[in-house]
């Protein structure tokens, strides 16, 4: 602790002491404030300045330190001051000393409360910057909760000081006038409890939800005039509760979600039902790193005891198969299922045209209007295609349409460090492509620890890939039908020649076309929809989930946000749920997979979160050994002293499996010491979770016990 903050502490602890030392809380009881009436009114009338000015001072320094006599100090203001000068002074006494309160509390402790339950209070955070005055303003309200509680609560969190000032002051104004004008009567009072009457205090709990109900008129106003410019548009009654436009993950469990609770819903695709997740992004993508995988194994058919094994394969049946796979997975997600199950399925292009009305462009050239009383927006993203010059010379590739390929590219460019360049540029490598893998910043995966970056560096290397990191793509070329690219590095100007390219360095959220300019919905600096923490856009019934409303481009993360806008979307008037993204997992399937949830080093690191690491080696364990994949590692954060996980990376094989014991344990709750005690069965991959948790708790074993327990076995043994 700072000297500032120990002299803080030693100068309220002192105050305190001389408080009670001196008999300040017998001094400010009922009964002596009654007895001492006379006196004090009468003083007053002699030296009215000078009271007045003692007694506001006094008032401030006893809620200031947070000292017990508030209460009467407030009657006694009513019978010295009267009505009107004693809500007035202590209406700004009360206020100032709490504030005084609230700064002790945030100078002393915000830091070292924020950063050691941070993971509980973040949401709480987030609440309070969002409505934080109405939170205050309504316990205020309720005079069963003591205000000095309130006061040193709320300096815990992010509120600002002038904001707390005024709210206070505002919210304790109608407690302030009801014991001030109960003091002008205090000859006539029994006791401090005799004041409020039960049912004066079911008045004020009514109060304490007037904010709330404050709340609901004005979000009724902003959307009022939000909804103005669309009067006499609104049908007087909806065909449908849900129109759900694009059929990608997040649409298809709006859909299905909306369909379950047997809702009216209407779902309408453009292209293909399944989105990018099925037909070129996941599982595509995965049929491709299979294929190439196994290409990989074979050339390591001696470490298992072979002599050797050939592979003889043509690269457009692998693409081919890649085809198959869809096919196969397709009915999953086909518009007879989802009739089957209810839902109106409508292929065309949509686009909202007043908040309760969608327009579809049948691909016959024929129009449909739809009315729905709430709208979901889930039209995904696509790749992002940086204006480099030049780039459109070089028929760029992309994620999206790379799986026309049915040639190998004898040299293959791959623009992009992160997941989809890094696993693609894995695949195609070991394929039989020379592939090179231009990157901007200093590591590809740079969002993992750079230890994790590393591994896949290495492991790239091996597979024949040129990892060129610290290049910044600045220009491509055709020079004599050979195609370049002219990049900036640290040793100047590098040229690398190319057959193809796939550009791999991001994704954009879809917003064009749909409407949403025209209804004045609006959008992120990431590009992405604009939306609450319910999901909602600028109009309460038009929602946004998945790709295009972020935070989070995952297929897990869109059908995990599909359930919070469809429920809302439905239901909102009765109940809704804000998004709940505390344990959000994700993996990168390149070979070592890299999978992780919660924080890592790097964030734990920006965030100021004190953490403690515990890494556990797979190169160490038996069945990694076994299946001749004895490399990657568990890395767990945990809370200092405590086995509670803060986060956890693995690299290995099947990472992206084992990962689902540590989202398991954040999301409900359980720690190191639980995973410990849990059978794993032998020999798995699965024990890498037991063994890091072994190593966690070898590192925090009670070191004075087991010498006491030394101590007893010696003595045992006589």
């Amino acid at each position: 602790m700072s000297r500032s903050r120990l002299a803080l502490v030693a100068l309220i602890a002192v105050l305190a002491a001389a408080f009670f030392a001196l008999g300040g809380h017998r001094y400010l009881s009922f009964e002596n404030m009654k007895a001492q009436q006379a006196a004090l009114q009468e003083y007053y009338a002699a030296h009215a300045w000078q009271t007045a000015l003692g007694y506001f001072l006094v008032y401030i320094a006893v809620t200031g330190l947070s000292l017990p006599g508030a209460a009467v100090m407030t009657l006694v203001g009513g019978a010295i001051f009267g009505l009107l000068w004693g809500t007035v002074i202590v209406s700004f006494a009360s206020s100032i000393g709490a504030t005084l309160a609230f700064l002790a509390a945030r100078f002393l402790l915000r830091d070292w409360v924020q950063q050691r339950f941070s993971r509980y209070l973040r949401p709480i955070n987030e609440g309070v910057e969002r409505e934080g005055g109405f939170y205050l303003f309504t316990l205020r309200l309720i005079p069963a909760i003591p205000f000095f509680a309130i006061n040193l609560a709320m300096g815990l969190t992010p509120i600002r000081a002038w904001r707390f000032y005024w709210v206070s002051q505002a919210g304790m104004l109608a407690g302030t006038i009801v014991f001030v004008n109960a003091g002008t009567q205090l000859a006539a009072i029994e006791s401090a409890s005799g004041i409020l009457k039960p049912e004066l205090w079911i008045a004020f709990l009514l109060l304490g939800f007037f904010p709330l109900i404050a709340k609901r008129i004005i979000d009724a106003v902003r959307a009022r005039r939000i909804y103005a410019r669309w009067v006499g548009v609104k049908p007087a009654r909806f065909e449908r509760n849900l129109v759900v436009i694009g059929a990608g993950s997040a649409g298809l469990v709006s859909a299905l979600i909306g369909a379950t609770v047997r809702a009216r819903v209407t779902l309408v695709e453009r292209h293909q039902m399944g989105g990018d997740c099925l037909n070129t992004g996941c599982v595509p993508s995965k049929a491709l790193i299979r294929s190439a995988k196994f290409v990989a194994q074979a050339k390591k058919a001696n470490l298992l005891g072979m002599k050797a094994a050939h592979i003889e394969f043509d690269f457009a049946d692998v693409m081919q198969r890649v085809q198959r796979v869809i096919k196969t997975v397709e009915p999953h997600d086909s518009v007879e299922r989802y009739r089957a199950l209810g839902v109106e399925c409508i292929a065309g292009e949509a686009k909202i045209v007043s908040p309760w009305e969608v327009e579809v462009r049948l691909h016959d050239g024929a129009t449909r209007r739809l009315t729905t009383r709430s709208i979901v927006i889930a039209t995904g993203a696509e790749p992002f295609v940086p204006p480099i010059a030049g780039i459109d010379k070089v028929d760029c590739l992309t994620s999206e349409n790379l799986w026309r390929l049915r040639k190998l590219p004898p040299r293959l460019l791959v623009l992009g460090g992160g997941p989809i360049g890094s696993e693609l540029a894995q695949a195609f490598a070991r394929l039989g492509s020379r592939v090179t893998q231009v990157e901007m910043l200093p590591r590809i995966l740079p969002r993992e620890d750079p230890e994790f970056s590393a591994l896949v560096a290495q492991r790239f290397r091996e597979d024949g890939i040129e990892v060129r990191t610290g290049h910044q793509a600045k220009q491509f070329l055709v020079e004599n039908g050979r195609k370049l690219l002219l990049c900036e590095a640290e040793g100047g100007e590098v040229r690398i020649e190319f057959d193809a390219l796939i550009c791999a360095v991001g994704r954009v959220a879809r917003t064009r076309g749909f409407g949403l300019e025209e209804l004045g919905i609006g959008t992120t600096r990431a590009r992405t929809v604009e939306t609450n923490e319910f999901l909602q856009t600028i109009y309460p019934n038009i929602y946004a989930c998945g790709d295009v409303a972020g935070p989070y481009q995952f297929t897990h993360t869109a059908s995990h946000q599909a359930w919070y806008a469809s429920v809302n979307a439905l239901f909102g008037g009765l109940r809704k749920f804000r998004a709940d993204y505390s344990v959000i997992p994700w993996a990168t399937f390149t070979d070592p997979e890299v999978a992780r949830v919660g924080l890592n080093e790097l964030e734990a690191k920006e965030r100021n979160i004190p953490y403690e690491v515990t890494v556990y080696g797979i190169d160490d364990l038996d069945r990694a050994i076994a299946d001749e994949e004895a490399h990657g590692m568990v890395k767990v954060l945990t809370v200092p002293g405590k086995d509670r996980i803060l986060g956890a990376t693995i690299a290995g094989e099947h990472a992206g499996d084992l990962l689902a014991e540590y989202v398991a344990a954040m999301r409900h709750g359980f720690g190191m010491n639980k995973i410990l005690g849990t059978i794993h069965i032998y020999p798995t991959l699965a024990e890498a979770n037991k063994y890091a948790a072994g190593a966690w708790k070898k590192a925090h074993a009670p070191q004075g016990l087991l010498r006491q327990v030394e101590r007893f076995h010696a003595w045992m043994r006589g």
